[in-house]
């Protein structure tokens, strides 16, 4: 279910159904996919406290791994389509546009998150440490809504 948004990019993609500016259409998609999982992933808690809705926990972790994919998804466009692996164009976006850095802290906070999301982790971390740093992802959602917000997009 959580490849359904990037089997329809890539249908989309394939029937040439994209628009005039394929580039920034799949950045905006892949960007705005990693937000809706951050966001579902924060929702999980709050709803799995209704009566009939503990299941809910089960599916929280493969939604936190799902927002990293399609935000690495993300970065890796922007960095091979669309600046083509240009590392001064690269830079020049880290120090003049603050929206790209945004989106950089909120990718990199991710990263920890995403190598502890197994079950070992938290046993060799301890439930407590472990429980501190997927704290994280609060900073991960702000950061990403500060990018979507600085990036000037409308809607999700």
């Amino acid at each position: 279910m959580c490849l359904a948004p990037l089997i329809l990019l890539a249908w989309r993609w394939q029937n040439n159904e994209l628009g005039i500016n394929r580039i920034e259409t799949v950045a905006r998609y892949t960007g705005d996919w990693t937000l809706r999982f951050l966001v579902g992933v924060l929702c999980i808690t709050p709803l799995r406290r209704l009566p009939g809705q503990s299941g809910l926990i089960r599916f929280r972790r493969m939604i936190g791994l799902f927002a990293f994919f399609y935000g690495c998804l993300h970065a890796w466009h922007y960095y091979a389509v669309d600046v083509q692996w240009n590392q001064e164009i690269l830079w020049e976006d880290i120090t003049t546009r603050r929206f790209f850095v945004a989106g950089l802290i909120g990718l990199a906070v991710m990263v920890p998150l995403a190598a502890t999301s197994w079950a070992g982790a938290i046993k060799r971390m301890g439930g407590k440490r472990w429980q501190r740093l997927h704290r994280l992802v609060y900073v991960a959602a702000i950061a990403g809504v500060v990018h979507f917000y600085w990036q000037g997009k409308a809607a999700l």
